[in-house]
C-alpha cells in the first residue's frame, strides 16, 4: 500500500499524538526540596513545586483541543481550594488551563514556521482569598516540527552561460533551495539535489547544487541553448520527502573555433570603365559560423595585377569585404584585372589552432567594359595671353581634344556662351583655334575664363569640357587724372607761398614698372599771379599761393588747370581743373564761410526751400478740404420719415407717381386701421402744389365693411401660410368689391345702348374731340348712321 504526500503527513501527526499521550511529551509538576523559597515578612520555607519544559506537535488537525501538559502543586490537596492561572504569549487565545486540575490544552493549530516556542507564566492561587500560594513561575512550550514544507528555490528560475567546447566538469551555476522546516530536528530540512531534465549534457552535485558540464566538445553552432530542470528533495532524498523544482537555462557562449571560409574559390565582376574613383566594385564575404568578436575579419589584397588600382576594406557591420576603385579605369589601356584576396580572423584562440588556419583565400577577376566616353582635352586648363590692342580675328591659342574610344571619332569644338556672354572670342570648330571676335579692354576685364566644348561627330551627346584662361595684356591707352574730386579752399588772409592743396593722380593702366606722373600748369595758367604748382617727384604735386589779399567780393572762385603726363610709351596726358574757393577763415586757418552771397542773404533757409515747404502745406490743405466735402455729400432719402423699411410702411399721396415701379415707402397703419389715413408726406422727388406747414392730421374716411373684411381674410391666410416670409410684407390683391354704382364706360356698350344722352357738344370742343363727336354724335355725318 502506497501513501501519498498528504496521507503520509497525517500518519506522522497521528503517530506523534500517540507518543505525546503516552507520556513522552507530558510534563507534570513534581516535588523538589533542593531550592529554598523566601517570602518577605515570613519564616523561611522551601519551594514546593517546579516545572518541566512542554512540547507540542505542530499542525494538529484534530477537532478536540490538543493536550499539552499538566501543572500541579503539592499544596493542592484535591479539595478544590487551589486554582491555576496562565499568562504570557498565547495565554487564553491559544493555550488554556483547567483552573481546577492544571491541565493545559492548545485550542488552535500551531505552525512552527510561524513561531517556534511560546513563553508563559503559571501561578497557583487560593480560591477563597485569591492570593498566590506559590510564586509565579515561567515555562516554555516548544512547537515540535513535522515535515510540512517542501524545499523552494527562492532565486529561480536561473539563467547561466558556459563557453562552448568546455571540458567535462566545468562549473556552470549553483542553485540553492531552502526548507522552512527545523534543520535541528530530524531530516525535514536536509535537502539533496538531482537533475530531472538536461542529461546527459549536464549534471548537478547532490549536496551543493552546483551544475557542471557532463559532455565534452559541446558545439554552440550545433545547439546553443539547453533547458535544465533541477529537483531539491528533503528527508535526504528518501521516499516520503517533499520536493521542489526549478528551471535553469544554460546558453553556450561562443569561442573562435571556426575559421573563415569563402563560399567560392573565385569571383568575377564586370564594371564600366566610366565608374568614378571610390566607387564600389563588389562585395565579398567569407563565412564564419562564430559570432561577435570571434567573427570579425580583415581583408587584404595579397597578389594580382590590380594592387594599385583597387583596394579592399571591411564593413564593420556585415563583415563583408568591399572592393573599391582607387584609379580611373581605361578599357583601351587594360581590359581586366585579377586580385588574390585573403580573409583572416582578427581574434584567434590558440586553443583551437589545431582546427586549421584561421584564414582563407579567393580569386576575384574584374572585367572592364568599354563605354562611349566623351572627348578628352590634352590639358585640363589652358592659359593664354593676348594684348588688349589685338585686332578682331587675332589668333590667341589652340586647344586639342581626342576621342579616347577605339573608334577615335572626329571632334568638333565650340565655346560655351554662358562663359562668354559678350562673345569676345571665337573658335574654329575643326582645328580648335581661338581668335578674338571683339575689341578687348583690360580695364574692363583683365582675365576671361571660358569653357570650350568638344563634341564627338558620330555621337553629339558625348561632350568633353576644357577650360581656358585668357589674360589681357595692358597697353597705355588711358590718360592720368585726379585721384579724387578735390575741395580746395584758400583763406582771405593767406600768405604768399602757403600750401593750400596736395594732389595726386591715378591711371587705369597697369604698366609693368608702375606709374610715374609729371605735374605742371598749362601754358595759359603758367603766368598767373595767384597760384603756382610744385611737382614733388613722387606722383604728387603741391599747390601754393603766390600772393595775399584774396577777397570774396572781388572773386570767390579760381579755376587752376593742371597738366598731368604719365610715363607710358607712348605717354598720355590730360588737363584737370582744380577749383579753388576763397573763404573766410578763423585764426587757425579753418574755413568758415566760402560764399560771396553770405554778406547779402540772412542766415536761414534758402528761397527754394521756403517755396517747397509752402507748396507742401498748400497741397495738404487742398486734400483736407476735398475729404471734408466728400463726407458731407451723402445721398439723403426721398421721404423725411425715419421709417425707411418698405416691409413695414405704406405711404399714400395724391399725385400721379411713377406707376407700379414707384414703391418709395408705405405706412402699414393704413392697412391696420382702415378708418384712419395720414396726410401726404412731403417727397423730395415730387414738388407738391401746396405745402402745409402744420403737423400731419388724421382724417376720417367712410367705413367700407366689404374691403375691411376682404383684407382681414387675406391677412389671416398670410398668417397661417407656411410659405409666407417671416417678416411683414406687402400683399397686393385685385379686388373691386361686389358691385359699382357707376355704369360701364365701355365705348362698345355705349354705342349699342339706347341711351338718350346727347354728345353733340363734343363738336364744340375743337378738332381734338372731332373723332369722339363723329362716333357718338347724332348728326348725318355719323360714322355708323
Amino acid at each position: 500500500m502506497k501513501f501519498g504526500k498528504v496521507e503520509f503527513c497525517h500518519f506522522l501527526q497521528i503517530l506523534a499524538l500517540f507518543l505525546c499521550l503516552s507520556g513522552m511529551n507530558q510534563a507534570e509538576i513534581t516535588r523538589s526540596r533542593s531550592k529554598p523559597y523566601f517570602q518577605s515578612g515570613r519564616t523561611r520555607t522551601k519551594r514546593s513545586w517546579v516545572w518541566n519544559q512542554f512540547f507540542v506537535l505542530e499542525e494538529y488537525m484534530g477537532t478536540d483541543p490538543l493536550y499539552v501538559g499538566k501543572l500541579h502543586s503539592d499544596v493542592d490537596k484535591g479539595d478544590g481550594s487551589i486554582k491555576y492561572i496562565l499568562s504570557g504569549e498565547g495565554a487564553s487565545s491559544i493555550f488554556i488551563i483547567d483552573e481546577n486540575t492544571g491541565d493545559i490544552h492548545a485550542t488552535k493549530r500551531l505552525d512552527r514556521e510561524e513561531q517556534a516556542y511560546y513563553t508563559l507564566r503559571a501561578q497557583a492561587l487560593d480560591r477563597l482569598t485569591n492570593r498566590p500560594v506559590e510564586p509565579e513561575s515561567e515555562f516554555v512550550i516548544k512547537i515540535q516540527d513535522i515535515n510540512d514544507n517542501e524545499p523552494k528555490f527562492l532565486d529561480g528560475p536561473y539563467t547561466a552561460g558556459v563557453p562552448e567546447m568546455s571540458p567535462v566538469g566545468t562549473s556552470v551555476v549553483q542553485v540553492t533551495a531552502t526548507d522552512a522546516d527545523d534543520p535541528t530536528y530530524g531530516n525535514s530540512a536536509r535537502v539533496v539535489y538531482s537533475i530531472l531534465q538536461g542529461q546527459p549534457y549536464f549534471s548537478v552535485e547532490p549536496k551543493t547544487g552546483v551544475i557542471k558540464t557532463a559532455l565534452p566538445n559541446m558545439d554552440r553552432e550545433a545547439k546553443d541553448q539547453y533547458l535544465l530542470v533541477i529537483q531539491a528533495k528533503d528527508m535526504v532524498g528518501q521516499n516520503g520527502g517533499l520536493s521542489g523544482t526549478t528551471s535553469v537555462t544554460v546558453t553556450l557562449t561562443d569561442v573562435n573555433d571556426n575559421p573563415p571560409r569563402f563560399p567560392r574559390r573565385s569571383y568575377q565582376y564586370n564594371v564600366p570603365e566610366s565608374l568614378p574613383v571610390a566607387s564600389v566594385v563588389a562585395r565579398i564575404k567569407a563565412a564564419d559560423a562564430d559570432v561577435g568578436p570571434n567573427a570579425e575579419m580583415e581583408y587584404k589584397i595579397v597578389d594580382g595585377d590590380g594592387l594599385g588600382v583597387f583596394k579592399v576594406s571591411v564593413d564593420k557591420d556585415t563583415q563583408e569585404g568591399i572592393i573599391t576603385i582607387q584609379k580611373e579605369l581605361d578599357f583601351e589601356a587594360k581590359t581586366s584585372y585579377t586580385l588574390r584576396i585573403e580573409a583572416a580572423n582578427m581574434h584567434v584562440d590558440p586553443r583551437f589552432l589545431s582546427l586549421g588556419p584561421f584564414s582563407d583565400m579567393t580569386t576575384v577577376k574584374i572585367i572592364v567594359e568599354d563605354v562611349d566616353e566623351p572627348p578628352v582635352f590634352t590639358s585640363r586648363l589652358y592659359s593664354m595671353v593676348v594684348s588688349e590692342a589685338a585686332k578682331v580675328g587675332t589668333i590667341i591659342g589652340t586647344v586639342a581634344a581626342h576621342d579616347p574610344d577605339a573608334s577615335n571619332s572626329p571632334v568638333r569644338y565650340s565655346i560655351d556662351r554662358n562663359t562668354d556672354l559678350e562673345r569676345y572670342f571665337n573658335i574654329d570648330a575643326n582645328s580648335g583655334v581661338i581668335t578674338t571676335a571683339k575689341s578687348l579692354d583690360r580695364e574692363t576685364n583683365a582675365v576671361h575664363n571660358i569653357t570650350v566644348l568638344a563634341m564627338e561627330s558620330q555621337n553629339p551627346a558625348q561632350i568633353g569640357r576644357g577650360y581656358v584662361a585668357i589674360t589681357i595684356l595692358d597697353i597705355n591707352d588711358n590718360a592720368p587724372e585726379f585721384a579724387m574730386e578735390y575741395e580746395t579752399t584758400v583763406c582771405e588772409n593767406a600768405q604768399p607761398g602757403q600750401v593750400i592743396q596736395k594732389i595726386s593722380a591715378i591711371d587705369k593702366d597697369d604698366p609693368p614698372n608702375g606709374h610715374q606722373f609729371y605735374f605742371s600748369l598749362t601754358a595759359e595758367a603758367a603766368n598767373n599771379h595767384n597760384f603756382t604748382l610744385q611737382d614733388n617727384k613722387d606722383n604728387t604735386a603741391t599747390v601754393l599761393t603766390k600772393r595775399n589779399g584774396f577777397r570774396r567780393q572781388e572773386q570767390s572762385v579760381f579755376y587752376l588747370p593742371i597738366f598731368i603726363v604719365d610715363s607710358g610709351s607712348p605717354s598720355l596726358s590730360s588737363t584737370n581743373t582744380l577749383t579753388i574757393r576763397v573763404c573766410d577763415c578763423d585764426a587757425d586757418g579753418i574755413a568758415q564761410t566760402c560764399n560771396a552771397e553770405a554778406y547779402i542773404l540772412p542766415a536761414g533757409l534758402s528761397t527754394g526751400a521756403l517755396i517747397a515747404i509752402l507748396a507742401c502745406v498748400l497741397t495738404l490743405l487742398v486734400l483736407v478740404l476735398l475729404i471734408v466735402t466728400m463726407r458731407r455729400r451723402k445721398k439723403e432719402p426721398l421721404i423725411f420719415d425715419e421709417e425707411r423699411d418698405i416691409r413695414e410702411n405704406i405711404v399714400r399721396y395724391d399725385d400721379e407717381g411713377g406707376g407700379e415701379e414707384d414703391t418709395e415707402a408705405f405706412d402699414m397703419a393704413a392697412l391696420r386701421n382702415l378708418n384712419i389715413m395720414r396726410d401726404t408726406k412731403t417727397r423730395r422727388d415730387v414738388t407738391p402744389e401746396i405745402q402745409f406747414l402744420s403737423r400731419p392730421t388724421f382724417k376720417s374716411i367712410p367705413d367700407n365693411v366689404i374691403f375691411r373684411e376682404f383684407i382681414w381674410e387675406r391677412l389671416k391666410e398670410a398668417d397661417v401660410d407656411p410659405c409666407a416670409p417671416p417678416y411683414d410684407s406687402l400683399q397686393t390683391y385685385a379686388f373691386e368689391g361686389n358691385g359699382s354704382v357707376a355704369e360701364s364706360l365701355s365705348s362698345l356698350d355705349s354705342i349699342s345702348s339706347n341711351s338718350d344722352q346727347n354728345y353733340d357738344y363734343l363738336s364744340d370742343w375743337g378738332p381734338r374731340f372731332k373723332r369722339l363727336a363723329d362716333m357718338y354724335g347724332t348728326g348725318p355725318e355719323c360714322l355708323y348712321s
